[in-house]
């Protein structure tokens, strides 16, 4: 499948899989950032990318980035909806520092991974009953409760 694809720096290389059983490609900062201490930031991932129909863009840690960096994505996964492909519509990456001292982040440096996945458009319809199922599963962590 080939998605429409714009590289902000063209320096850069465009995401890419970095092995052939790759699920998620590499998104790479376009510029060097420094994160503080117990602060959010935004690191732009280089490209605007335009989701094909049915399809949405995940935005996922790589797994290193914690043990290489102590940086966690502050909302676990990015979400890229198929109309988030303007002109001023990069794909920033946010993070957040959990260390006591600033994290940079180098350009070029790979600094997430994005998947594409199946998104059906669904239409909801509502019922007149009060549940769906035989019987209630009572809340989180209720299939380990015997």
């Amino acid at each position: 499948m080939k998605v429409q694809v714009y590289r902000v720096d063209k320096a850069l290389e465009l995401p890419k899989y970095e092995t052939p059983g790759s699920f998620g490609f590499d998104f790479l900062a376009r510029e060097t950032t420094t994160i503080s201490p117990q602060e959010a930031g935004l690191i732009p991932g280089n490209v605007i990318i335009k989701c094909p129909d049915d399809l949405a863009l995940l935005i996922l840690p790589r797994s290193s980035t914690y043990r290489k960096k102590g940086l966690v994505f502050p909302h676990s996964i990015g979400l890229i909806d198929q109309d988030y492909c303007g002109p001023d519509d990069e794909i920033m990456i946010q993070v957040l520092n959990l260390g006591k001292e600033d994290i940079v982040i180098e350009r070029g440096e790979r600094i997430a991974q994005g998947m594409f996945v199946n998104t059906p458009k669904i239409e909801f319809i509502e019922i007149e009953k009060e549940f769906l199922g035989n019987e209630s599963r009572g809340g989180f962590g209720s299939t380990g409760i015997n």
